[in-house]
């Protein structure tokens, strides 16, 4: 049987249910469904972004006909509220509520790169984060793509075995210096930090996150160290005859399938060990002092790590997308292998026995229960394409909430299904056996009607009713405020929303929409 959590029961696993130990699993990996079981948070709208619709041309939008492509909600200790539209502009959100909260164009980022492309999921203006001196130094960096067509740029880095002529895109990571902090429009410079180059033939998975562990003080060795998500950068399933490619994966001379950790600060600054692009890298880093191997590498073995986060121990999770099979949320640790492309879940993946990326196999007994160590770390929670199909952040919550206190929420990005885990179970379940996960429940959303009465919703019905049509994919996302409450985002409506504690307003009735 499975391992039971004191938290839960986690169900059997298909490698007893399909029977032979190495027959291709061809359905329902996970056979136990994630249910709701009694945990509601009501949540309410706080502003929209601008329509963005008509900026340019539909042939060059990924989604021409989504309002605001909003991916990210941050708070400056100030109390500034900024907000990004992968199309191009970081909004600041000015001080307010509901209809008393307007956003205004605080850095207009496309206008700065004009080989920018937006025509994939994640593209354009993907994400920002602010430096935890912003305050005083004024810095903060983005991530965003272009198109290599016509690009006089250099990339930093390029896939081992390919050369300029291969390149199709650029992820590129920037450092912004406003020079006057305070303000709320932004003046100042910029320089480029790494550009990393795609040779796929669509734009997919790339460095889609940029972080600063917000638990490290002044003087901890992670202070001030910037992160990025990892992932495969499209040589899973990027198309053309570079993709399903696994020789480029489960290797420490690239940066393919890695969490990087760096030291922004350009080598003349620090005179510190130079990395691929103009920072330093940070000795603590595990691969620092491996002569064979990139030091920026922080963690590697991961599809699409696209979103990173910290509980308030420092225990650092990531939520990695999977093929076509497995969602997985896992604990990261400095130096550790998390499997891709071998391993998607607690499962191998077909492709790296020779066969296809869809193809899933159950692991060995031996390996399964924690008596053969294989090398590779693995989730602490999982689930299969028949509850969603592409996970999104997750934050462990400390806040407001009661119901959710001591929980990790998250979600699937696709569908817009939130859910929670117990975060005492997820780390439990972090003890080497890759079949021990935490379970996971889904979350009843609600909101109140004129009268108070409670009335639950999903997530794509609110979506729905703010369009007036029906929407293509929830497009669900999560940010966290400076005092830890959540926010959910949709990038077809662009309205950002927060989960807030009832309020106990009129009545306990409930009424299904």
């Amino acid at each position: 049987m499975r391992t039971r959590m004191p938290f839960g029961t986690i169900p059997l696993l298909a490698i007893s249910i399909v029977g032979a130990a190495d027959a291709q699993i061809t359905s329902n990996p996970i056979p136990e469904p994630i249910v709701k079981r009694g945990l509601a948070v009501e949540v309410r709208d706080l502003v929209r972004l601008p329509d963005t619709r008509a900026l340019r041309p539909a042939d060059q939008d990924v989604a021409p006909d989504s309002w605001a492509r909003v991916s990210y909600v941050r708070d400056l200790p100030d109390g500034r509220r900024f907000a990004n539209d992968s199309r191009g502009f970081l909004y600041l959100i000015d001080a307010g509520s509901g209809n008393n909260a307007q956003p205004h164009v605080y850095a207009d980022v496309a206008a700065a790169f004009p080989y920018g492309t937006y025509k994939r999921l994640e593209s354009g203006f993907i994400g920002f984060v602010f430096h935890p001196e912003f305050a005083t130094n004024g810095l903060f960096y983005t991530v965003h793509t272009e198109s290599a067509t016509g690009n006089p740029k250099i990339p930093d880095f390029i896939p081992i075995g390919y050369g300029l002529k291969d390149v199709t895109y650029h992820n590129v990571i920037t450092e912004w210096h406003a020079t006057k902090p305070a303000a709320n429009t932004f003046e100042g410079t910029r320089r480029e930090i790494l550009r990393t180059a795609h040779v796929v033939a669509n734009l997919t998975h790339p460095m889609g996150a940029v972080e600063f562990n917000p638990t490290a003080k002044p003087g901890d060795p992670d202070y001030g160290l910037l992160y990025t998500s990892g992932s495969d950068y499209g040589f899973s399933n990027g198309g053309g005859p570079n993709a399903s490619n696994p020789a480029q994966t489960q290797r420490l001379d690239s940066i393919i399938t890695a969490i990087l950790r760096i030291d922004p600060r350009s080598p003349s600054v620090t005179h510190g060990r130079k990395g691929l692009g103009d920072y330093t890298i940070p000795m603590a880093n595990k691969f620092a002092s491996d002569p064979k191997a990139l030091g920026e590498i922080y963690a590697y073995g991961f599809r699409n790590a696209h979103r990173l986060s910290w509980d308030t121990d420092g225990t650092m999770f990531a939520s990695d997308i999977g093929m076509d099979n497995i969602e997985e949320i896992n604990i990261v640790r400095n130096g550790e292998n998390y499997g891709w492309m071998k391993r998607e879940g607690y499962f191998e993946n077909g492709r790296a026995r020779g066969g296809a990326l869809n193809e899933l196999y159950p692991l060995p007994p031996e390996i399964l229960d924690g008596r053969v160590k294989d090398g590779f770390t693995y989730p602490v929670l999982v689930y299969d394409h028949d509850e969603g199909h592409s996970v999104s952040d997750g934050f462990a919550y400390h806040g407001r909430i009661a119901a959710l206190n001591g929980k990790f929420v998250f979600g699937d990005i696709q569908n817009g299904r939130v859910f929670a885990s117990d975060l005492a179970a997820m780390k439990k379940a972090d003890d080497g056996i890759p079949r021990t996960v935490a379970p996971i429940e889904e979350v009843q959303l609600y909101v109140r009607d004129a009268s108070g009465k409670r009335v639950d919703v999903s997530f794509r019905d609110l979506i729905d009713k703010t369009m007036g049509k029906s929407a293509p994919r929830a497009d669900l996302h999560i940010s966290r405020s400076r005092d830890g409450e959540l926010f959910l985002t949709s990038r077809q409506d662009g309205m950002i929303r927060m989960l807030v504690p009832d309020d106990g307003a009129a009545g306990a009735a409930s009424a299904k929409r």
